[in-house]
């Protein structure tokens, strides 16, 4: 199964929470409480955003932690990148010479088309379109329903 790691995904609902009032700066906890993960695991994530050139962490009373970059100059390959290391659907995706299959192996070249595909999918994804919801899919039971319950209320112009 494909899945991104654990970490990966709370990076990228950390960053989110990032993002509400971008200017001010967040302590862990506060994030934790916006976002309720528990605040060790927040502060390990916000360390390793940080390492990873996503955050900057400011000392002080007014202290905490701020974006380096505006939200839609922060893709969602920079937050998996930060998190898990470069992505790859394969060892040699990444890593050239990891597999013993790889000089002779036949689906590599095709791995390595998918694995670019992906990537470029997720550089596309910016951290503020993260936060806009998405269309829920229609209900195409529940419609059936409605319109067998009352067909009047389903034609054009009735709502």
């Amino acid at each position: 199964m494909l899945r991104l790691s654990k970490m990966a995904d709370y990076g990228t609902v950390v960053m989110t929470a990032m993002i509400r009032e971008p200017e001010r700066s967040r302590s862990a906890a506060e994030i934790a409480a916006a976002i309720h993960v528990p605040v060790p695991t927040v502060s390990k994530i916000l360390k390793i955003l940080t390492r990873g050139g996503l955050l900057v962490s400011l000392r002080g009373a007014k202290g905490g932690y701020l974006l380096v970059r505006p939200p839609a100059q922060i893709s969602l390959v920079d937050i998996i990148d930060a998190m898990d290391g470069p992505i790859g659907m394969t060892e040699c995706s990444v890593t050239p010479g990891l597999c013993t299959q790889e000089s002779g192996c036949a689906v590599r070249a095709n791995w390595q088309r998918i694995n670019e595909a992906v990537i470029g999918v997720l550089k596309k994804i910016t951290l503020d379109q993260m936060i806009v919801p998405v269309a829920q899919p229609i209900d195409a039971s529940a419609l059936k329903r409605k319109r067998a319950s009352n067909p009047a209320a389903t034609m054009p112009g009735n709502t």
